[in-house]
């Protein structure tokens, strides 16, 4: 007797719903993660991008001082040329 009551139960239920499951109301908008997941991504390329042309930068420069600093030990130019020259340099 239990058992056709939960049987009959069962059936009503399965019934009275359509089969969609949680994505029959529609109301859920199954498009959030996706694009969650695309801006994260889009968010570290971003910034490895910008990480890797600051740190070219500062290499170029920082090979810039060290070529006028040999220029300067040489003696090729002399100490006011070389203070003039390195701030041109160190300007952003």
């Amino acid at each position: 007797m239990l058992a056709a009551i939960e049987t009959a139960a069962v059936g009503t239920a399965l019934a009275a719903h359509d089969g969609m499951g949680p994505w029959a109301g529609g109301g859920s908008p199954f498009w959030i993660f996706p694009l969650a997941w695309l801006l994260i991504v889009a968010a570290v390329i971003a910034l490895v991008w910008t990480g890797r042309r600051r740190r070219d930068r500062q290499a170029g420069r920082l090979a810039g001082e060290q070529a006028l600093a040999e220029r300067f030990a040489s003696g090729e130019i002399e100490a006011e040329e070389y203070r003039a020259r390195r701030e041109v340099l160190r300007q952003p």
